[in-house]
């Protein structure tokens, strides 16, 4: 690789990963995405893929590095296996670490801002608070040019509401008055370039849409689009008689994130302000390549 080129590791090749090095010009970006022993992931083109066991020299060498991989009961993957290697970079400008709206929990439907208290409901959250402080205690340990982005529900290309739809898994779930956050996988991907462009370490953003939506009202719309009956309405009452108990912790928060903090650090305009658009381009997208939209991709979290 040219060493006068960027280079972007992503400890963890997933959906957005993928989405963010689909959109850098190889010419000034070498991208790195790791993969765990025994994945069926394949490379996108461009993408060298290493094993995560093996990422110690990638991270001594990137520019950038983007952490998308989940905590687990032992903490932060990442600073468990690799914690260490971060301490000798010279290379690095950027680091990323994906986080999620769930470190507020439940706030009654209150808006919060990166300045309150962080109160996970679940186990997912505390996990992700945890990781959140390690990596911050990791970072001022030495000195490494941390970001924190708490990413709203991800939906984008072959990853939506329309699939359900489709292939008549959707429920119309009525709760009247909770209402869901969510964040365009493309506006991600801006509001990623955006910052590392413009680097602010121990900067920390939320990132969801200016209009949280109930989920009956979603996949509505999404019927109407695809021309699609619409579902009965099913109670929240009746509904979570079936839920996993996975689906079930996404209904038992409610909360309205304000995402103006990125807007005014960096300039971020949200290109999908509201679930109607993100949905609308996304069709548009899978039907041809004359219309807006990125076009379907794999389903990966």
């Amino acid at each position: 690789m040219a060493e006068d080129r960027n280079i972007l590791l992503c400890l963890g090749f997933g959906y957005v990963a993928r989405a963010l090095a689909a959109t850098l010009d190889r010419g000034t970006w070498a991208v790195i995405g790791t993969v765990h022993r025994g994945s069926n992931e394949t490379a996108a083109e461009g993408v060298t893929l290493v094993l995560f066991d093996d990422a110690g020299d990638a991270i001594a060498r990137a520019t950038h590095i983007l952490v998308s991989v989940p905590p687990d009961e032992n903490g932060d993957p990442v600073l468990g296996q690799h914690g260490s290697r971060f301490a000798g970079s010279t290379a690095l400008r950027w680091l990323g670490y994906l986080s999620t709206t769930g470190v507020y929990g439940d706030t009654g439907g209150r808006t919060v801002d990166e300045s309150a208290a962080l109160v996970p409901t679940h186990e997912r959250g505390r996990r992700r608070v945890k990781a959140e402080f390690a990596w911050q205690d990791h970072a001022k340990a030495n000195a490494l040019p941390l970001h924190i982005f708490r990413l709203a529900g991800i939906y984008g290309p072959g990853r939506n509401v329309l699939d359900q739809v489709r292939d008549g898994t959707a429920r119309r779930i009525v709760k009247p008055g909770h209402a869901f956050s969510r964040i365009h996988v493309d506006d991600i991907v801006q509001a990623l370039t955006l910052s590392m462009a413009k680097p602010q370490p121990d900067a920390i953003y939320n990132l969801c849409d200016d209009e949280a939506a109930e989920q009956a009202e979603v996949v509505a719309y999404a019927c109407r689009l695809l021309g699609a009956p619409v579902p009965p309405p099913v109670e929240f009452e009746e509904a979570v008689k079936t839920m996993s108990p996975m689906a079930r912790s996404f209904w038992d928060d409610q909360r309205l994130i304000d995402n103006s903090k990125i807007k005014r650090d960096l300039g971020f305009a949200l290109r999908y302000s509201m679930y109607r658009e993100g949905l609308t381009a996304i069709l548009e997208g899978e039907r041809g390549p004359t219309t807006t939209g990125r076009g379907a991709r794999r389903r990966r979290k």
